[in-house]
């Protein structure tokens, strides 16, 4: 996919102009009108796909417009890939906030298990220092 669409030199239509592959991994997800994002691109390329089929019984349709196909194909799998990415960084992210709740649990009752030493035994650990 990333073949053809780099040998078309294809660029997708925005608000801020022609944008090539490369600036669809910088842009948005999604953004508020005028601004571009992946959302709007993909889903002008789905009505642009969508337009260029024919529905008929009897002739036989023409072929999509392939150029279009291949663009919608690479925004949407670029999406995807965005989409997967945050979500790996959403679970590494709780992944740490659950790992330092743990240790301020741990330290807690690691206090708890010195406070609860003899006078004497902690004077000792105080010595042995």
């Amino acid at each position: 996919m990333f073949e053809e669409i780099t040998r078309m030199k294809a660029r997708f239509d925005s608000p801020q102009g022609q944008l090539t592959v490369e600036d669809l991994w910088d842009i948005p997800l999604t953004a508020h009108k005028n601004k571009a994002n992946l959302d709007d691109i993909a889903r002008e390329l789905s009505r642009q796909v969508r337009e260029s089929e024919t529905e008929s019984f009897v002739i036989k349709p023409p072929l999509k417009n392939a150029a279009a196909v291949v663009k919608l194909e690479t925004v949407k799998h670029i999406i995807k890939v965005r989409l997967d990415e945050q979500e790996a960084a959403a679970l590494i992210r709780a992944n740490h906030e659950k790992k330092q709740r743990i240790m301020e649990i741990i330290a807690h009752k690691e206090d708890e298990s010195l406070a609860n030493q003899s006078i004497d035994d902690l004077r000792k650990m105080v010595e042995s220092l």
